[in-house]
């Protein structure tokens, strides 16, 4: 994608306050549901497994080691469901006015971003009451949501040009996305999976970045890609997201000019 002109970047900014806008109107909360739904997940999922299934026995912080998994598992699932969406619901623009195809997907993957900034504030706040030790590690969490927001929106790109043409796509993602929740280490530690399995998890890309999220930021008990097996291993989710991003690019650019015919 090059370089933003100071047109598109005022598109860009008018598209993701209007998104941003649009996700609570006529609610009467409004803004507040961006923190109120993932703490009421929360808060059901903690007692859940917590005092029912008791998963979380034994992990530090598990509270603060629960409400990361979901904040960071709710931007991905918003990213690439609203990016999916997201040329075709602004097909009427596309088709009026001529801008880049791109600005659709990055506006609703940074309206995705601003949510997750705001939840990750609670996360904060909620860790520190909870005791979780200020650690230089912390230092590493931007390098963490920069991987996770480059892969969400990699694939945002990708679905969406896949839904210009076959609408069957949503509700595939919706059954991928169900999969990948339980495959997924969101609710519960690795450590209830046998250790000879932990490698395999990480072929996942958001397994890594929910286990480095946490690792660097609430226990170093952690299990990570780094320390679940050799090197090598800590290297595949890393070239998933490289490989993701390159076939997302190539494959939108190719169906970018004919968006307006087919929307």
């Amino acid at each position: 994608m090059r370089y933003l002109s100071i047109k598109n970047r005022s598109i860009l900014r008018e598209m993701v306050s209007a998104d941003f806008k649009v996700r609570y109107q006529s609610s009467v909360l409004g803004y507040l549901w961006s923190l109120l739904r993932p703490l009421f997940l929360f808060a059901i999922l903690y007692v859940v497994f917590t005092y029912v299934f008791k998963v979380g026995k034994g992990v530090p912080h598990y509270p603060v080691y629960l409400l990361l998994g979901i904040v960071i598992w709710n931007f991905f699932t918003e990213t690439t469901i609203i990016g999916m969406g997201s040329v075709v619901g602004k097909g009427d623009l596309i088709r009026k006015i001529s801008i880049p195809r791109y600005l659709a997907v990055v506006s609703s993957s940074i309206s995705a971003l601003i949510n997750l900034v705001i939840n990750l504030s609670v996360v904060l706040l909620f860790g520190i009451f909870n005791g979780v030790e200020l650690s230089w590690t912390w230092l590493l969490l931007p390098v963490i949501f920069i991987e996770l927001f480059v892969f969400s929106t990699s694939l945002a790109f990708l679905l969406s040009a896949l839904y210009v043409k076959f609408r069957d796509v949503t509700y595939i993602w919706e059954v991928g996305l169900q999969a990948a929740f339980y495959a997924s280490p969101v609710l519960y530690p690795l450590t209830i999976v046998p250790e000879k399995y932990w490698s395999w998890f990480f072929v996942n890309p958001m397994a890594q970045i929910l286990q480095d999220a946490r690792y660097v930021f609430v226990t170093k008990d952690t299990v990570t890609a780094w320390n679940a097996g050799s090197v090598w291993w800590a290297a595949v989710p890393l070239g998933i997201v490289m490989l993701t991003v390159v076939v997302s690019r190539k494959y939108f650019k190719k169906q970018a000019s004919s968006f307006a015919e087919n929307i």
